[in-house]
């Protein structure tokens, strides 16, 4: 009896051992999950997104990193519901860029930011969305119900839709309340943009909003101070280039206002559709201009014929490539493609400055500055460097430096032409003050002449009838003399045409017609005697045409532009004697257009002409080097099959 009651108080007490221990193990496995749960709730706290306060003594926050929670929609089929609920609330992921930016353009983009309001706030607040080409953003607000409500912002809206008739998308933030509230953005957008959402206090808005405007009024108004200025010369030089720049700056203005949202606010407010193609064709034009502006400032078709050809290939490239971005929007997001052109103009302007063209040296700065603002935003496109307003804002930076550059470059051309155009005139001017000191030189000793021979008239009046025959003699040596006066004056105004640039008008005193001009090829061929091209015989008579001689003995009748630079040559010889002046005396570096504008004649005829003499000026360079004037005479006579086919 005593062993079975001893038994039973062991079993009791092994019993009420277990009990206690089980009831501490439940005890601690209680602690221990209170202990995990405070330790995942310190855990969650550490990570948790980190709410920005409304604050009076800080009227402006951009929000960035950790204060934004991105969430990506690859099918785009989520909506708010979803979103703010709990089975959706981790899927989120915290932003580690300065600011949040979609970078798959076909997903949809949520993002959550908490603001925690402060009712006792004296200012109004609101929250403003940059990035201007967002195309559809919507903005979903929380009410007391727990509920939200959508607002909905981007360019497929009409513009007079938004609250504030600002380019920035702005929303009236309720505040009245001291709680933490979560709010979601839904982004869609067909190219990449960066998701910059500011919180600001509305005076702080309306003073910023003043100071960004009155500077885009100072952009904007020096892209049209230039272009109006450029459209002034234009008007007054009536050269391309001009045109072409002005056309240029007002495409880069252009596509400024479409990035900025200012073209959309002023320029089609009520076409939303516009905000799709307006940047694209502005981009196409801005290239377009700026290529055919390169072309003519730098007179690449002969300064540079293989950047000529280079520059027309990337145009029709450029042009093609447009056409197809009409029929495939999303094309145009493509923006990258017009650093193409640019590094062609830029490479373009190095080549001639590097061959002393002195105007491309402003020329290759400003593209030079453009260059790199592309090469910025390329890096900031592959987040090689941070987001931050220079970055953002440096392209339209170096358009501004760019556009003030190429004003240089234009003037520097101008004050060049300027430049040539005074020393041509000073030449002119030495040159007619020594023809009037040569004038006066030659009237004087005429008249001494003249009073000389009357004195000695008057000397001999009275024996005049005996001697009749010895005054006749005088006469004849007068005539004589008066005769070679006027040669020696015809050969020093020769000599002065030839060897100074003058206009048509003074060639063709020495040169008025036909007959003088194959009177002075007749002189320059026979100068050495006339020997008959068939049988060598040394006896001529005059021939049927001008100044052709036919020999005695066979009858061959040799026209004076026969075996000539001029055989055949189809356009009034004073003219083409005058071509070959410029062409000599420019050394060939005159062109065509300038020939055709000077003598009248079809521009395709001044470039066969001016091509073939300048390759035969080349082939005989060495020999009219150093021979001034006889230079001329070689070019006349020798090579005579130049022209046979023109």
């Amino acid at each position: 009896m005593s062993e079975t009651f001893t038994q039973i108080l062991k079993f009791q007490f092994v019993r009420n051992v277990f009990e206690c221990l089980s009831f501490r193990l439940k005890y601690f496995y209680k602690i221990l999950k209170i202990i995990i749960a405070l330790a995942f709730l310190f855990t969650v706290s550490v990570r948790a997104q980190v709410p920005v306060r409304i604050d009076d003594q800080q009227p402006h926050h951009i929000f960035s990193f950790a204060e934004v929670d991105v969430l990506e929609d690859a099918q785009g089929n989520l909506n708010i519901d979803k979103v703010s609920s709990a089975a959706y609330q981790h899927q989120f992921k915290a932003n580690k860029n300065y600011v949040p930016k979609n970078y798959n353009t076909a997903s949809v983009y949520w993002y959550r930011f908490r603001i925690e309001h402060d009712k006792e706030s004296l200012k109004k607040w609101m929250l403003e969305f940059f990035d201007q080409s967002i195309n559809d953003l919507s903005l979903f607000v929380p009410d007391d119900y727990g509920s939200y409500h959508a607002h909905y912002f981007g360019t497929n809206y009409a513009f007079a839709k938004r609250e504030y008739q600002h380019k920035n998308f702005t929303y009236d933030l309720p505040n009245k309340s001291d709680h933490v509230l979560t709010y979601y953005v839904r982004l869609k957008s067909p190219h990449s943009i960066s998701a910059i959402i500011v919180l600001r206090d509305l005076k702080w808005f309306v003073g910023y909003a003043l100071n960004e405007y009155f500077l885009f009024g100072l952009f904007y108004g020096m892209i049209i101070v230039f272009s109006l200025y450029n459209l002034l010369m234009y008007f007054a030089i009536k050269e391309k280039k001009y045109l072409f720049y002005v056309l240029y700056n007002l495409s880069i203005g252009l596509y400024e206002m479409c990035s900025d949202g200012i073209a959309f606010q002023y320029l089609w407010p009520n076409y939303p559709g516009m905000n799709t193609y307006g940047f694209g064709i502005a981009l196409f034009a801005s290239s377009l201009f700026g290529l055919l502006f390169t072309i003519n400032f730098l007179y690449l078709k002969y300064k540079a014929p293989q950047f000529y050809r280079f520059l027309l290939t990337i145009i029709v490239l450029r042009s093609l490539f447009f056409i197809t971005c009409l029929f495939y929007t999303s094309l145009f997001n493509l923006k990258v493609v017009e650093f193409i052109p640019l590094l062609a103009v830029f490479s373009a302007s190095v080549y001639v400055m590097r061959h002393h063209y002195q105007p491309a040296t402003f020329l290759v700065a400003g593209y030079g500055f453009l260059v790199g603002g592309f090469i910025v935003k390329i890096l900031l496109l592959l987040k090689w460097i941070p987001y931050g307003p220079f970055s953002y804002y440096s392209l339209s930076f170096c358009f501004l430096v760019e556009m003030i550059l190429v004003s240089f470059a234009i003037g520097n051309s101008i004050r060049t032409l300027r430049k040539k155009k005074d020393r041509a005139q000073k030449r002119t001017i030495k040159q007619l003050r020594i023809n009037q000191e040569l004038n006066q030189t030659l009237n004087a000793e005429l008249t001494v002449l003249v009073d000389e021979r009357t004195k000695e008239l008057q000397h001999n009046a009275l024996i005049i009838e005996k001697q009749n025959e010895e005054i006749s003699i005088m006469n004849a040596m007068l005539k004589k003399d008066n005769t070679e006066l006027h040669l020696n004056i015809e050969k020093v105004t020769r000599a002065r045409v030839m060897s100074k640039l003058v206009d048509f008008e003074e060639f063709s005193k020495v040169y008025p017609d036909k007959e003088s001009g194959f009177k002075y090829i007749a002189e320059l061929k026979w100068a050495k005697g006339y020997t008959c091209r068939k049988c060598d015989n040394n006896h001529w008579l005059a021939g049927q045409t001008i100044h052709s001689r036919r020999c005695t003995k066979c009858g061959y009748d040799e026209s004076v532009i026969a075996n000539t630079l001029f055989q055949n040559s189809k356009i009034p010889i004073n003219k083409a004697l005058y071509m070959l002046f410029l062409v000599y005396s420019t050394k060939g570096t005159i062109s065509s257009h300038k020939l055709s504008q000077i003598l009248m004649i079809r521009q395709s005829t001044c470039w066969t002409y001016n091509s073939k003499m300048q390759k035969l000026l080349q082939e005989r360079k060495e020999e009219v080097k150093n021979a001034g004037e006889e230079g001329w005479a070689k070019l006349v006579l020798e090579n005579p099959s130049v022209l046979e086919n023109t």
